[in-house]
């Protein structure tokens, strides 16, 4: 049975969300206008390589399946998956056992990167504040995603949130949220998704932005041309084409 929701209820999971996506929307765009420069992951690939090998594809790769593990069930009802041949059980041993493998490398993978942030003196005094903001936030919320799902679907007799929070998610976009779904849910999966909310009201004004963004540029722009202030080019004849000028 799901609980009627009370005044905080209505606070979080309705007021929060719209003020969390107009942060989100407004506050890309201010971010485009006004930092261009500042749109980067401020790679410090050149001060340390060998931690960054480890750490950013397990960080990467399993946030990607973590990205696409909540698309599919939150934006994808619960019918639909039915209709096409998939069962609940099947659903559920697939959500878990994927979820728990990309959580706990995304988990490794941040975890290798924040020790190499924290003990590479070059990194380290590369890092801002809005950075160290960002990764306790983002530890926060894939901890406890991670948590919920090994606790209530591993641990305990399972949950299916696909009754409860999956509506929810998608009532806040159809402008028709409905608290009452979350407020029968169970006490990690609302702090998992409070963490997530207040992590997505912060992502305009951290490096997370480059996220959103891809090099298609690059693949037009002129090539670079260097050329030596060298009077001697070099005991071979120059290219055509590559003479000096």
């Amino acid at each position: 049975m799901i609980p009627d929701p009370d005044a905080l209820d209505v606070v979080l999971w309705v007021v929060l969300p719209y003020i969390v996506l107009s942060l989100f929307v407004v506050g890309h765009v201010w971010r485009y206008r006004y930092d261009k420069f500042g749109w980067t992951t401020r790679s410090s690939q050149l001060y340390e390589s060998r931690l960054l090998r480890v750490g950013s594809p397990l960080f990467h790769f399993g946030v990607l399946a973590v990205v696409l593990g909540h698309i599919g069930g939150l934006v994808i009802p619960k019918d639909w998956t039915g209709a096409i041949g998939v069962s609940e059980h099947a659903y559920h041993l697939m959500a878990t056992g994927l979820g728990t493998i990309a959580g706990a490398a995304t988990l490794a993978g941040l975890g290798i990167l924040v020790y190499r942030r924290r003990t590479v003196g070059s990194v380290f005094s590369a890092t801002t504040r809005n950075d160290k903001l960002m990764y306790v936030m983002l530890t926060v919320t894939l901890a406890l995603g991670l948590s919920a799902t090994v606790v209530s679907n591993i641990i305990g007799g399972g949950y299916d949130y696909r009754t409860t929070i999956s509506p929810w998610f998608r009532s806040v976009f159809s402008l028709y949220p409905d608290p009452a779904l979350m407020a029968g849910a169970p006490l990690l999966f609302r702090l998992h998704a409070l963490s997530a909310l207040l992590l997505f009201g912060v992502w305009p004004f951290t490096r997370l932005v480059h996220m959103l963004t891809a090099p298609l540029g690059y693949l037009t722009r002129p090539y670079i041309v260097y050329r030596s202030r060298d009077a001697q080019l070099g005991s071979r004849a120059p290219r055509r084409g590559w003479e000096r000028t």
